[in-house]
């Protein structure tokens, strides 16, 4: 997703108590940065943060980790969270944010992090041939996922590329990985806990189907 440059992103991020601004010396510590120590899930590629604000406030007994590349993203996400929890950054305690490359997330995150679940959203499809390499679900990531999930972590994947989703089942089951549920249709599933993104109702309203699936490593 794209998004233009918001002067007051860093400056907002640079006071709020749940903007971590240095994570690569937070791997395998990042239980010891939330204020209770609680199961741990990760989003890669956070976006405006609508997802995780709505998540976490669902589930206040889990500790989320939402990571985007850029700072004005993380700005708008800040303000987001802020807004649905209640216009006070103190009120924040099972969030946090942080810029970094997901491509790279393995340098940030430790096996000791022991994440339970991996929410991939609407990521980049990146359709051309020789940047296939570069999606989330490509079968190097998906090795470097298992680092750091517990046994019987999950990895929750959602978008709405047929192409990408497809490519990307045979990426888990290559990888060593379960899919335990999956979907074309996820709107028309029996899912009941669906977090509904930003890039979900836009294509939702489009009349764009919604592909699911859940997976974990065997």
């Amino acid at each position: 997703m794209r998004i233009r440059k918001k002067k007051w992103a860093e400056p907002e991020l640079s006071v709020c108590p749940f903007f971590v601004a240095e994570p690569e010396g937070l791997a395998g510590q990042w239980t010891a940065r939330f204020k209770k120590e609680q199961p741990l899930h990760l989003e890669l590629g956070c976006g405006k943060g609508s997802f995780v604000a709505q998540i976490a406030l669902k589930n206040p007994d889990v500790n989320y980790l939402a990571v985007d590349i850029k700072n004005d993203m993380l700005g708008v996400g800040r303000r987001n969270i802020v807004k649905l929890f209640g216009e006070n950054d103190r009120e924040v305690d099972n969030i946090l944010l942080t810029a970094y490359n997901v491509e790279h997330i393995e340098k940030i995150i430790a096996p000791a992090d022991k994440v339970e679940r991996i929410y991939i959203n609407f990521c980049n499809p990146w359709p051309r041939g020789k940047h296939n390499k570069r999606r989330l679900t490509y079968p190097l990531k998906l090795e470097k996922y298992k680092q750091f999930l517990v046994k019987g972590g999950e990895i929750r994947f959602k978008t709405d590329d047929l192409p990408l989703f497809n490519d990307s089942l045979e990426y888990f089951e290559q990888s060593g990985y379960e899919i335990i549920y999956k979907t074309n249709d996820l709107h028309n599933s029996d899912i009941t806990d669906n977090i509904l993104t930003e890039h979900e109702i836009m294509f939702s309203e489009q009349g764009i189907r919604i592909n699911y699936c859940v997976a974990v490593p065997k």
